[in-house]
């Protein structure tokens, strides 16, 4: 009887110890980034049967009797995780993010695949976005027109410094405000407007629109173009743009090169895309534009607030936007909560840098928890299921913030003071036991 209790004080201590191992290891991860804290779970040794148990022989005979067991000690059964929420911390930084539900970001590192919550993250002199112990975060990279292929299989996601787009030549150019109400009487004045756009180098290309009353007819006017420094108009013969005079909208624009007549109503407002059909060419000007491009003036639909109208009032008429762009350097990103990264460039243009991956798994317990804030994928957590942020189950992302440690730190403390008194009663069976010994030893 002596030694068994002894053995199951000793088992007692043991598994108090790995508990205060748990305990101090939480406290001491209160801060970490992404920490999730860990508890203890006992299970009992195996008993030893000293009688089993035995079923009534009857109303004259005897009862049953219930099986008489003593155990022989405590085990520690698991170590287990608690993979609940912490609370969200904005920092601000660009490079620092949160997961907000579930998921793991994908890492690698010496050719083996992690998985962290840790989301406090830096830029390496690759401009690879890496944890700070330097493995690579997992994703997949844009290509040079910003498209995300996310079949495609993860690689790092790069971030380089200084990162150029190519300049983008003008295609459209947007037309809206009001041109004063003309009644078709009076002195005719012309009205101007420019704007730059570009060629496919980037350089800017001054195009003024003039609109030209037409003398005689009310509602009309006169529309062509002209870039700066150069002879000619986009359009051979001016468009004529007629307005209805009742409801001050167009009613239709005709492009006199190609005698094509394009119509406009309220009713079914749609917008006009009208080609130029004299295209700037570099044979009569330095400017270099794309031999397969054409230029198209945008009059938005009858009605709507960009619309082109014709009001008694002041003249804003104007080219009021194009698509075209310089080219640019990356001054600053931002990551989404879809996980995908956006540039914005010197040039006032975003593109798609990449996006960022997420992981889920069946028992996202059963993880290896290896150091580092990283985790490994184990027989019993499943394989990774690794998507896009907000999808199959996966949390979103929360740039410029970090997810801190879910410790409790009143819990952990009121934890502590269990264990120590479990161990100290514990190492009091021992001593008592050892009394016991001694008073057997000491019989005469």
């Amino acid at each position: 009887m002596a030694d068994r209790s002894l053995l199951a004080a000793v088992s007692g201590i043991s598994a108090n110890q790995t508990y205060l191992d748990t305990i101090g290891n939480n406290i001491a991860n209160v801060n970490t980034v992404g920490y999730k804290s860990q508890s203890t779970d006992f299970v009992d040794l195996l008993t030893e049967q000293i009688a089993g148990a035995a079923a009534p022989a009857g109303v004259t005979v005897s009862g049953g009797t219930n099986p008489m067991a003593v155990g022989s000690g405590v085990r520690v059964g698991a170590i287990s995780t608690n993979l609940t929420q912490g609370s969200l911390e904005q920092t601000n930084q660009p490079t620092d993010l949160a997961i907000e539900g579930s998921g793991f970001l994908v890492a690698s590192q010496q050719g083996q695949q992690y998985f962290t919550r840790a989301g406090h993250l830096l830029l390496d002199a690759n401009g690879d976005l890496v944890t700070p112990t330097g493995a690579l975060i997992q994703g997949w990279q844009a290509n040079g027109t910003g498209v995300i292929d996310t079949n495609a299989p993860t690689t790092a996601v790069s971030i380089p410094a200084g990162q150029v787009i190519a300049a983008k030549p003008t295609t459209e150019i947007t037309m809206g405000g009001n041109l004063p109400a003309w009644n078709g009487t009076g002195t005719a004045t012309p009205e101007t407007t420019t704007i730059n756009a570009y060629d496919s180098l980037g350089d800017t290309v001054p195009t003024t629109f003039t609109f030209t009353p037409v003398a005689g007819t009310a509602g009309e006017w006169d529309v062509n173009g002209q870039v700066t420094g150069m002879t000619g108009t986009l359009w051979t013969k001016p468009l004529v743009v007629k307005f209805d005079t009742s409801s001050g909208q167009i009613s239709t624009i005709t492009n006199q090169d190609t005698g094509t007549t394009y119509t406009m109503s309220t009713t079914n407002p749609a917008a006009l895309d009208v080609p130029v059909t004299n295209m700037p060419s570099s044979s009569n000007s330095s400017f270099t534009f794309p031999s397969t491009d054409t230029w198209n003036a945008i009059f938005p639909a009858a009605g709507s607030s960009g619309a082109v109208t014709q009001f008694a009032g002041q003249d804003t008429a104007a080219a009021v936007s194009q698509d075209g762009s310089a080219g640019g350097s990356l001054q600053s990103f931002s990551i989404g909560s879809n996980g995908v990264i956006t540039g914005s460039f010197s040039n006032g243009q975003t593109l798609s840098l990449a996006q960022i991956a997420l992981a889920n798994f069946t028992n996202p317990g059963g993880l290896a928890d290896v150091g580092n804030s990283l985790y490994q994928a184990s027989p019993n957590s499943g394989q990774a299921l690794i998507g896009t942020p907000g999808t199959g189950g996966r949390g979103s992302l929360v740039g410029g913030s970090l997810e801190m440690s879910n410790v409790n730190l009143a819990r952990q403390l009121t934890d502590l003071i269990v264990a120590q008194e479990a161990y100290q009663a514990n190492t009091k069976t021992i001593t008592t036991d050892a009394t016991v010994l001694q008073s057997l030893v000491n019989l005469p």
